[in-house]
């Protein structure tokens, strides 16, 4: 009885040993890692305005540019991550919204009298380019808390031109916004997740908005919720929300092209919704 006993002690030890031995592991997560990201949808403009000059109108593009459509949004970056935890991303994104209105009032750009009744072509470009680097707090396949900075480099220019050609008014504005950025991602199950990303500064200073002959203060607020899936072990699909909104308020010494007195104020604030990608190519093991 006891040697039947210690036999079978025996084989359940080999069985567990076996088991434990057969079980898969857990795949590690690649060292290097490169992911591109894609997004396209649309872009709703809730507030924007522009006063170029100190006796300038407060010109609301909502009302008296003809900003009341919905217009296309696209955003591409990639992303390089080293051993799960640091991540720099490099992102692009466009954005340019031309309009053609009838002034229903006199309007004064930079020192130049639009006058009510002047049909006018409105062009609004602000694209950039951004970098950031983040570090994951939590370090896992099915969670992230990244923080980390990033340098945006705007590329802005606006544009009032009457249709006749005969009046037109300018400005370009080109140099970098040093900003904060944070990023989580939440695993749901079923290959469902959840994330946030938000890029962000206030910038009281002219030094810090890149621009030393101007004494400006200046925001910048992207902000992101998104929900996602994933389709196959390198690509996912997610659905984006988000708010992307700033501007900056000053007047610049550096006056020479000016045709008023160097100051500008301009603020908008957008919201987007948009269908975006993500493809993993994963560089090693």
């Amino acid at each position: 009885m006891h040697r039947h006993a210690a036999v079978l002690g025996v084989l359940l030890c080999l069985s567990t040993f076996t088991v434990q031995a057969q079980a898969p592991t857990a795949p590690d997560e690649p060292r290097v890692q490169l992911k591109f990201v894609g997004e396209l949808g649309f872009l709703d403009v809730l507030a924007h305005s522009i006063r170029q000059g100190s006796d300038g109108t407060l010109f609301r593009y909502t009302d008296d540019g003809g900003q009341d459509n919905l217009y296309n949004f696209m955003r591409l970056s990639a992303e390089l991550t080293l051993k799960s935890r640091h991540s720099v991303v490099f992102l692009y994104q466009p954005l340019a919204i031309d309009t053609q209105v009838v002034l229903k009032r006199d309007v004064r750009i930079d020192a130049l009298d639009f006058p009510a009744g002047t049909p006018l072509d409105v062009s609004y470009s602000f694209p950039f380019y951004r970098a950031s680097y983040l570090y994951d707090l939590l370090s896992g396949p099915d969670r992230e808390l990244s923080v980390g900075v990033s340098l945006q480099l705007r590329n802005a220019n606006y544009v009032f031109t009457s249709a006749d050609g005969a009046l037109r008014r300018t400005a370009r504005d080109v140099g970098p916004v040093p900003l904060l950025k944070v990023r989580g991602r939440w695993g749901l199950g079923g290959g469902w997740w959840l994330g946030f990303e938000a890029d962000g500064s206030y910038a009281p200073t002219a030094i810090i908005n890149g621009d030393s002959d101007s004494n400006t203060t200046g925001a910048l607020l992207d902000a992101s919720l998104r929900g996602g899936v994933r389709i196959t072990d390198n690509v996912d699909a997610f659905l984006n929300l988000r708010y992307l909104g700033g501007g900056a308020r000053g007047t610049s010494d550096d006056n020479e092209d000016e045709f008023g007195d160097g100051f500008t104020s301009n603020w908008i604030d957008t919201a987007t919704i948009s269908l975006g990608f993500s493809y993993r190519l994963p560089w090693g093991n």
